[in-house]
C-alpha cells in the first residue's frame, strides 16, 4: 500500500518562498516518479512539475518555469517543490503524485496524498 503526506502548505507572501514536501511510504521511495498537481477554487486540477525516477529529467507547466524547482531525496523519502517568487495566482491546494511506472514524462500518476493549501497575499 503506498501513502503519499504533503506538508509545507500554508500563507506565503508575493515575491517570497514556500517548500512543499511530499512522504512517501510503501516502497522503495527511489521506484516512484513523482508530481505534482494543483487545483483553484472553480477550476480544474493541473500539472506543475513532474520529476523521474532517477532524478534526472524534470517537467514543468510553463506557467511556473523559473519559479518552482522539483526535487527528491531518497534517503529522506521525501519529495519537494520549491516555490519561489511567489504570486497570487499560484494560490491553490497543491497534490502530491506517484507511480512505479515511468510516469514523469506522460504525467499519469495512480498514488495520490490528500493535498496541502497555499494561499499567497498580495
Amino acid at each position: 500500500q503506498v501513502q503519499l503526506v504533503e506538508s509545507g502548505g500554508g500563507l506565503g507572501k508575493t515575491g517570497g518562498s514556500l517548500r512543499l514536501s511530499c512522504a512517501v511510504s510503501g516502497r522503495t521511495f527511489s521506484s516512484y516518479s513523482m508530481g505534482w498537481f494543483r487545483q483553484a477554487p472553480g477550476k480544474e486540477r493541473e500539472f506543475v512539475a513532474a520529476i523521474s525516477r532517477s532524478g534526472e529529467s524534470t517537467y514543468y507547466a510553463d506557467s511556473v518555469k523559473g519559479r518552482f524547482t522539483i526535487s527528491r531525496d531518497n534517503a529522506k523519502n521525501t519529495g519537494y517543490l520549491q516555490m519561489d517568487s511567489l504570486k497570487p495566482e499560484v494560490t491553490a491546494v497543491y497534490y502530491c503524485a506517484a507511480d512505479l511506472r515511468s510516469a514523469a514524462a506522460t504525467r499519469k500518476f495512480d498514488y495520490w496524498g490528500q493535498g496541502t493549501q497555499v494561499t499567497v497575499s498580495s
